[in-house]
This record gives C-alpha cells, sequence and structure tokens, in this order.
C-alpha cells in the first residue's frame, strides 16, 4: 500500500497543518514523532522541555485517533528510523514543517533531505511561521509575513485513511504502546521546575480564550513587573514554540477580536494592539538564526570576536546560576525560573544584561543555561536575543539594565524579592535592594550578615559596568566595525515598526538600522 510519512517536530497539533493536510489528499498516512538520542544530548535541552513535550503529544494523539488515525513513536535517529521503516513498508512522501532549530536539528534535516533522494522519497515541508528560506535581505520580508498571516487557516482533515501493516515495523509503535525513555537515560537533569505550565492543545486554547476574554485588558503596563506580568502576559509561548498553536490561528483569531471588541472597552484592545505587534517581532527574530545559522555560536556582527570569549570567570558564571549574584532582583528572578520555567521579558533581558556587563559572561554559555530554564526556549528567537543584549548584533542600541533601579522601578515594596528570596523578609525597606550596605545595628536586629547569610556582589556594579561598556564602545568606534555594520543591517535590520491600529498589516520604514521595541522583548509574549 503507498502512503505518506507525516513527522511531526515542534508542530503539535492537527489544526492548521499544512503536511498532515497535504497527505491526507493523496492517501493513507503514517503519523510520527520520533524521539532523537541526540537531540536530548544537546546542551540546550532540558527534562521540563521532554516532559512538555509527551504531555502535547497525548494530546495530539487524541486528535488523530478522532480522525481515525493514531501517533506512531519511534526511538532513534531520524534517517535511521526512516530507513528501517521505508525497508518494512516503503512510503512515497515524508511531509514536516520547515524548522528554525538548533545546529543539530539543521545538520539532521540536511541529512534527511540527502537520504530522501537516494531512496526517490518526495521530500516536502511547509512554512510555519512568516519565515522565509533563502532570504537574501529584508526589504520585502514584512509582506512576505503578511501574505503567510492571511492565508486561510489551513483546514483539518475529515478523516484520516487507516494504515495497514506499515505501523508495525520494529521500533515503530503507536503512542499508547510506547515506552519512553527516562530523561537520564537521555543525559537529561533530572531537576524540572514544578510549576511549569503543562503542555497540550487543549491548554493552550484554554490560555488563548483566558488572554482574549480577560488578560489582554492588563497586557500593556503589566507585562514589564514581575509581579502583575505572570497573569497580564499571554502566556502563549510555550504552546507556540512547540506548535501545539499556530501561529497564524492565533494572529488571525487576535485580529477577529479586535475588530469585534467594543470600542469602549480600551484597555482591552491596546493590549490586543501590543500583543499583534509581537506576533509580528516573533517571526522577525526567527528570521535571523534562518538567514545565517552560524548565529547561535558567533557574534552576528564578527567585529566583536574576541570581547568576551577570553575572560571567562568561572566564580561569577557559578554565583549566576546559583542565583547568589548579590543582586536581589537577579537573584530572585533566578529563583522564580527554577520554580516556574518562565520569566516576564524585562527580567529576562536583565539577567542577560547582568551577566554580559557586570560580571563579564560571554553570551554562548549564558545563553545555553537559560535556554534549559525557559520552557519556552525557541532557539530563533532566544539566540537573537542573547546577542542583542550582550551588544555583539552591531546595529542595536546597547541596553544595559541596572539590577537596583529595575528593582526600584518594577518592585517598589520589595514583595517580588520577598516572595522568591525567603531570607529578604527579614530585610528592612531600605535596605532591600542593598543589604550589603546595611549598618552593624541593622544586621544585629536582622540576624543576617552580608557575606554569610545573604551573597553579597562580587564586583562593584557601577565600576565594573562602565569598564564593560567603554570596552563595547571602543568597537562600535573603530572604523572597521563601523564600515562592516551595513552588511549586518542589510540582511538582518527592522524594516517597519508595529502593525496599524487594529493589527491588519505592517507598515513599512525608510530606517533599516534599528530594531524598534526589540531592545526587551523575547518569546514570554
Amino acid at each position: 500500500m503507498t502512503y505518506r510519512v507525516v513527522w511531526f517536530k515542534r508542530d503539535l497539533r492537527v489544526h492548521d497543518h499544512a503536511p498532515l493536510h497535504a497527505a491526507a489528499q493523496q492517501g493513507p498516512v503514517l503519523c510520527l514523532y520520533l524521539i532523537e538520542p541526540s537531540l536530548w544530548r544537546q546542551p540546550d535541552a532540558a527534562t521540563q522541555h521532554y516532559h512538555f513535550i509527551r504531555e502535547s503529544l497525548v494530546t495530539l494523539d487524541r486528535q488523530l485517533q478522532a480522525l481515525g488515525s493514531q501517533l506512531h513513536v519511534a526511538v532513534g535517529e531520524a534517517v535511521e528510523v526512516l530507513a528501517a521503516l521505508h525497508a518494512h513498508a516503503p512510503f512515497a512522501a515524508l511531509h514536516a514543517h520547515e524548522e528554525t532549530g538548533n545546529a543539530l536539528t539543521y545538520d539532521r534535516d540536511r541529512a534527511v533531505a540527502r537520504w530522501c533522494r537516494d531512496q526517490g522519497v518526495a521530500w516536502r515541508e511547509w512554512p510555519q511561521f512568516g519565515v522565509v528560506r533563502g532570504l537574501r535581505d529584508r526589504n520585502h520580508w514584512s509582506a512576505h509575513w503578511e501574505q503567510h498571516m492571511r492565508q486561510p487557516i489551513g483546514r483539518m482533515p475529515d478523516r484520516l485513511r487507516p494504515l495497514v501493516g506499515a505501523g508495525s515495523a520494529p521500533g515503530v509503535v503507536p503512542l499508547v504502546q510506547a515506552t519512553w525513555p527516562t530523561p537520564a537515560s537521555l543525559g537529561l537533569d533530572p531537576f524540572e521546575p514544578p510549576r511549569r505550565q503543562r503542555g497540550g492543545r487543549d491548554r493552550a486554547e484554554a490560555v488563548l480564550h483566558d488572554f482574549w476574554d480577560d488578560r489582554c485588558a492588563r497586557y500593556r503596563g503589566g507585562i514589564s513587573s514581575p509581579l502583575s506580568a505572570p497573569d497580564a502576559c499571554s502566556r502563549l509561548s510555550p504552546y507556540l514554540a512547540y506548535g501545539c498553536l499556530s501561529l497564524r490561528e492565533v494572529v488571525q483569531g487576535t485580529r477577529a477580536q479586535l475588530q469585534h471588541t467594543d470600542p469602549a472597552l480600551r484597555r482591552h484592545r491596546m493590549g490586543l494592539q501590543a500583543f499583534m505587534s509581537r506576533l509580528y517581532w516573533h517571526c522577525h527574530f526567527i528570521q535571523k538564526l534562518e538567514s545565517e545559522p552560524e548565529l547561535e555560536w558567533r557574534n552576528l556582527h564578527r567585529g566583536y570576536d574576541g570581547l568576551r570569549e577570553h575572560d571567562h570567570n568561572p566564580a561569577h558564571w557559578q554565583a549566576l546560576m546559583d542565583g547568589r549574584t548579590g543582586w536581589p532582583m537577579v537573584d530572585a528572578c533566578v529563583a522564580m525560573l527554577r520554580e516556574t520555567g518562565w520569566l516576564n521579558f524585562r527580567m529576562r533581558a536583565m539577567l542577560v544584561s547582568v551577566a554580559a556587563y557586570p560580571l563579564w559572561l560571554h553570551w554562548r554559555e549564558v545563553g545555553l543555561w537559560l535556554a534549559r530554564q525557559f520552557l519556552d526556549y525557541e532557539p530563533g528567537i532566544h539566540w537573537s536575543q542573547l546577542q542583542m543584549q550582550s551588544g555583539t548584533t552591531g546595529i542595536n542600541t546597547t541596553r544595559v539594565y541596572n539590577p537596583i533601579k529595575q528593582a526600584h522601578d518594577h518592585d517598589p515594596q520589595g514583595r517580588f524579592v520577598r516572595r522568591w528570596l525567603p531570607a529578604m523578609r527579614r530585610v528592612p525597606d531600605t535596605w532591600l535592594f542593598e543589604p550589603w550596605h546595611m549598618p552593624d545595628d541593622v544586621q544585629r536586629r536582622c540576624g543576617l550578615q552580608p557575606g554569610q547569610d545573604l551573597p553579597v556582589p562580587l564586583v562593584d556594579l557601577d565600576s565594573a559596568t562602565r569598564r564593560a561598556k567603554e570596552r563595547v564602545y571602543a568597537l562600535r568606534r573603530d572604523p572597521q566595525v563601523r564600515a562592516a555594520k551595513a552588511e549586518v543591517v542589510q540582511r538582518h535590520g527592522s524594516r517597519r515598526t508595529t502593525g496599524n491600529a487594529t493589527g491588519s498589516g505592517p507598515r513599512t520604514r525608510s530606517r533599516a538600522s534599528r530594531d524598534v521595541a526589540s531592545h526587551q522583548l523575547s518569546l514570554d509574549l
């Protein structure tokens, strides 16, 4: 029997799923998910990602069964599993979404493409986001994005034809019969945040509708502070990262909400408009990694090579990971990450800024650590953001966050710091964000001694930040570094600001050298 394989990767849904719809129109389909050991051994993988995917696959399998099919799972490397399946029961085509992932997934997909050519198997991929393969510059990218988002939502197949025999290939089993490797057997640290979001299309839809119906009113003005952001943010980022929702259905649904929202509900409308802008920037950043995969491990602007690579300080690095930098706002953010796997955009930016400037740590190791901490890790957005906040893109304004100022601005009563750092509950308000300055008599009354009961900063914030900025600015002024900036702008610079008032389309701009509003952007949405 001639059949087609639909390979699910980071697209764990049946709604708006072009590969599944196309394959179903041509005959029987085998729906396949691969647990690839090499992928899980990568330093950006974490147990929370593994379990979120597994939860999402349970929902996906239930949706497929409602269509008369089921999800099959195999443990192994992609080419090896496909070769074994093809040897058992040859298939005519392999269907999948394009993926802009880490270097391993890039190499893996190229290996799969070569195998398909050698075997005469048609290898078809569809874009999942508004990301363009083979893009040379950004001049018309906004139009591509808008065209993708305006296409009709892909219709779910009415029925999937039953497949007999092919699913019995060695190692390829229905999800309900699958024996999942333990995280430890895949080389993963067994720890995961106990309060992370759970995966699955049903949960994703509930979060989306809750945001549209209520929480969007708190979006503008609420997403900066770590106190209000957990409810004010959409909280859709992990569901978009793993494809439980398609970006197109979120964009079109949000535009429909804007059209039907009562104009008197001003805060709702403003929140939805701001959210639409961030959906655009979501793809803008993924396009950077798609166009230049090397930015995962090397500076986007090569003139910054050598800036931090040879100055790694193990004490600074360990203090950051342990949440013992001595700056309470930073350490509270690390504690929240450990517990929830999530942090709002401004606090993410602050973490990277502190790592890059006063602690003078290279973005690559910091990025791998944060990739494991963030449940919503999306490689394209993640690595672009790490470089932008570290000052190595060459095209973005240098943005340095002072963790003491951020605490005063976004946690003025110290509720966030005291929630996540219990020892700080004994520190008076006056000294809360700089407890190392407490006088001796205050220390005695609190029963706390900085340096023993509380960590103290390893560097003087002002002087360390000033030295770091001087080194970055010296490179920015270098004639050769300035001359090379134009090429980076041509390849990666933004050509627009935000959508129009109704979120119905992009507006172009003449100056490509600025990524407006992007300095604080992350996938947290």
